[in-house]
């Protein structure tokens, strides 16, 4: 028997806004959505559930998250912008974790997403079997992207020798809601060979991929220059490192990755060559403003990715750069970041390049978008998810309205990105399931889970 779920506003996002709306659901998908009088006229035999002032919502999709590093939310705050020994000290204390220590961390991650109206994370792991087991207790949905790692060109067999037995592992964990991904790292720990082997791995298995792609002042000086603190560990290590003096885009698609229609992580140092080229290639832009701002990167230019019509989602990160899993809040960031107006914030360009000015700022429902089906065709998923329309999955977000902090009330959306957080949020559903409803989930003990991560935590910390 269907449920009709009706509230005061229905946000489908790729149509109209409906005042006094309803989502009639079955099983997995979505029935019909209209006013309320319309579906329960059409399904009148249906349970309803009436949540007032409040607005019903396609779920939110985390673009980039690691839920195996929320564990270490606190523990690595970076010291002075330096990047390079912020990445060595998260190196080590994952080194340090167990497989249980992951499996932990990363359900208290998803659990945390659940609780925030998230119904669908990209998520990045260095075990990544373990990610796709904590999605599957939540009832997330979700692209789980085994990390790839090695700079030295040398072992580029080896590596993705090691990535196939991994992504072998994670086939066996594959369901219809969670999904397995490969990601080669970043330019700076990845040699061209291997991104090249990966490349075709993606193409020939039909694996989605991410990558962490012009994150930093170090990652440009090191792919331009051949210089700064990646190119002197390199070095220190014996591995030879010759600066293609290009852009990270154009290397990666030098390199084969763009042929894949990635998940480029960050962006925040590009042109507009660069991004053409990611546009032409379909590849989708995971925007995290928070954690950018957080690790001293940049800004990265939100306006121009929406001017470009690139598909591009909001992440989190992980809770180590962020501190907290909350898309609206990210949404919120990212809309007012955008709007800072500051002489020559566009996108670095070359004189044969010339800058393109966007004068109109980032909206509340560019920003929405961004969260919802924005995040699903960055993850290639908006035949899915992403909207509240018939026959799509029923994920679906219903967040509160009717809070003090979000009075007077005009308009459902401003009230969304600039007056709401996860916080507000009272219903989750994934694919039909209720994960979580009024502060409580529904298949997770979270005192136990309480008590795991904290045992992980003092253990690591006694390392």
């Amino acid at each position: 028997m269907p449920i009709i779920y009706s509230a005061r506003w229905v946000l489908p996002i790729v149509s109209p806004l409906i005042e006094a709306g309803a989502v009639a659901v079955e099983d997995s998908k979505i029935l019909s959505v209209g006013s309320r009088h319309e579906i329960i006229s059409r399904f009148p035999d249906s349970r309803m559930e009436d949540f007032g002032q409040a607005a019903i919502l396609p779920g939110l999709v985390n673009a980039h998250s690691h839920l195996e590093l929320t564990v270490m939310r606190s523990f690595l705050e970076p010291e002075e912008n330096n990047f390079s020994a912020w990445l060595r000290k998260l190196t080590v204390a994952r080194m340090a974790m167990t497989r249980e220590d992951l499996l932990v961390s990363a359900t208290c991650g998803a659990t945390e997403a659940a609780r925030a109206g998230i119904t669908c994370v990209a998520d990045a792991s260095s075990v990544a079997t373990e990610a796709m087991k904590a999605l599957r207790q939540v009832g997330l949905r979700g692209i789980v992207y085994q990390e790839s790692f090695g700079p030295d060109p040398k072992l580029a067999a080896e590596n993705v020798a090691k990535l196939l037995e991994q992504i072998s592992a994670m086939r066996a964990i594959e369901n219809d809601l969670v999904r397995a991904g490969v990601s080669p790292h970043a330019p700076y720990t990845v040699s061209a060979p291997q991104l090249e082997l990966i490349s075709r791995l993606a193409i020939e298995q039909k694996l989605p991929v991410m990558m962490h792609a012009a994150e930093s002042q170090a990652e440009k000086s090191f792919m331009m220059e051949g210089r700064g603190v990646f190119a002197e560990g390199l070095s220190a290590r014996g591995i030879p490192w010759q600066a293609p003096g290009v852009s990270t885009i154009q290397y990666l698609a030098r390199h084969g990755i763009l042929e894949t229609s990635p998940l480029l992580a960050h962006c925040i140092n590009v042109d507009h060559a660069d991004l053409d080229l990611i546009k032409q290639s379909s590849a989708g832009i995971a925007h995290c403003p928070k954690s950018n701002a957080k690790l001293g990167h940049g800004r990265a230019p939100f306006a121009e990715f929406v001017a470009h019509d690139i598909n591009v989602g909001l992440g989190s990160d992980s809770v180590a750069s962020n501190n907290i899993c909350d898309l609206l809040e990210e949404a919120r960031f990212a809309t007012l970041l955008s709007r800072i107006a500051e002489h020559g914030s566009s996108p670095r360009v070359s004189a044969a390049q010339p800058s393109v000015t966007v004068s109109i700022p980032i909206s509340a429902d560019q920003a929405l978008f961004a969260a919802t089906m924005g995040g699903a065709r960055a993850l290639g998923l908006d035949h899915e998810i992403g909207a509240l329309a018939e026959g799509k999955q029923a994920d679906i977000a219903v967040v509160a309205l009717n809070g003090l902090h979000q009075q007077p009330l005009n308009n459902p959306v401003d009230a969304l990105i600039f007056s709401s957080s996860g916080r507000d949020v009272l219903l989750t559903v994934v694919a039909g399931k209720e994960i979580y409803r009024d502060g409580k989930m529904n298949d997770v003990n979270e005192a136990e889970l309480l008590s795991r991560i904290e045992a992980a935590k003092l253990e690591r910390a006694g390392d």
